[in-house]
């Protein structure tokens, strides 16, 4: 890194990428420090400054000492081991030390006494809830959320006409003539194992999904005014069921709550809807099937007077961003429930959706927020005042 851009690093102060050091002389601490990186989104330290950037600088005999201290960190005090960068340079005749720390690929690391570390803004923090821990495992691909099996299900939580439906329409035969007993099916297309449902299972063709999951639903209201905080609205409901008919009750929430205009055509003719039906179900459907579900929350679809929100527990996956997904980049967070979402759902799973919605309403608006992980998909309405009743 060039001397001038370090500066420039320094004045803007710590936060989530950056961390500024006078002294490092405890291997043990500098390991959680690495380790609450990797396991982030990668990040600089700084040594030789400190936390209100002043330039203190290191010895010609602390920067040797440093070194191998950092290496003994980084190799010996973390698991697994992390590979990190350094850099002597001087600035104002300060010696300084930089350490670069890339995002891991084999999350979860830890420190030698088992503890997990985040970056929480410019400090760190333990990872104390297994969902935390689970999610850390879901962003290196070793572990996926739809794949979790719902302990007290049993095949008995099965809707098994509906699964004797999607069997006929995909492979086109009778669930009957097949020899293989009903659990052995159900674990070969991994929806199930050891006779007890998985999340893909159950929210695909559970009887009653909300029974073991309730709170893996949407949750959909229709504001007076443009406030969520408002205490009057239109219409409410929660949304349960599999995640077909939440697709569908979902889209019928938003029909019935939008309007539809005549749009400069014959007054005995059907009205247009204010925003493309089009562009809602690929982005209904995209939060139904990609949203977190090791995060303890629904999906929230709200409708004011000026805009359609649909926010979606977590934010993009693997480093995705939204400049990314625009251009049909994807990362698929819940592989099972994916692949068979393209059979029951007018879901392509090509990494397209966002394009397609973009091309018929190209004003949406999308917003990934990483820290209060959530996404959020804003699509702006026209004033109420300005296209009349609803059908």
């Amino acid at each position: 890194m060039e001397a001038s851009e370090l500066i420039k690093v320094i004045d803007r102060g710590e936060d989530s990428r950056h961390q500024f050091k006078v002294k490092i002389n405890d291997a043990k601490k500098l390991a959680a420090e690495i380790v609450a990186f990797s396991n982030s989104k990668g990040g600089l330290i700084v040594i030789g400054v400190n936390d209100r950037g002043e330039l203190k600088g290191l010895s010609s005999s602390e920067i040797g000492m440093v070194n191998q201290l950092i290496s003994n960190a980084a190799t010996n005090n973390v698991k697994p081991a992390i590979n990190v960068i350094t850099e002597n340079i001087e600035i104002e005749n300060k010696k300084l030390i930089l350490v670069s720390i890339n995002e891991g690929l084999n999350k979860p690391y830890c420190d030698n006494d088992g503890v997990f570390w985040i970056k929480s803004g410019s400090d760190k923090r333990k990872v104390t809830l297994p969902e935390e821990l689970q999610r850390l495992f879901q962003s290196s691909r070793k572990i996926y959320a739809d794949e979790i099996l719902i302990e007290q299900s049993s095949i008995h939580d099965l809707n098994k006409e509906k699964f004797e439906e999607y069997f006929q329409n995909t492979f086109n035969q009778d669930l009957s003539e097949i020899k293989i007993p009903l659990d052995g099916l159900l674990e070969n297309l991994q929806l199930a194992r050891h006779g007890k449902l998985n999340q893909a299972g159950l929210l695909l063709f559970g009887k009653k999904p909300e029974q073991y999951r309730p709170i893996f639903i949407i949750k959909a209201v229709s504001f007076f005014g443009n406030f969520i905080g408002g205490k009057d609205y239109r219409d409410s409901e929660d949304i349960e069921g599999d995640l077909e008919y939440q697709f569908r009750a979902g889209m019928n929430f938003l029909l019935r709550n939008l309007h539809k205009t005549q749009q400069g055509r014959d007054f005995n003719t059907l009205g247009i809807l204010e925003v493309s039906q089009k562009a809602l179900e690929e982005l209904l459907q995209n939060a139904i099937i990609h949203r977190d579900y090791f995060k303890n929350a629904s999906i929230r679809l709200l409708i004011f007077d000026n805009r359609i929100e649909i926010i979606n527990p977590g934010c993009l996956p693997n480093g995705l961003t939204v400049e990314n997904i625009k251009y049909g980049n994807s990362a698929i967070r819940n592989p099972i429930i994916a692949s068979f979402a393209a059979k029951i759902l007018p879901y392509r799973g090509l990494g397209s959706g966002i394009i397609r919605a973009l091309s018929e309403q190209p004003n949406i608006e999308f917003i990934n927020d990483v820290d209060g992980e959530q996404f959020t998909v804003i699509i702006p309405r026209q004033a109420v005042n300005q296209v009349g009743c609803g059908a």
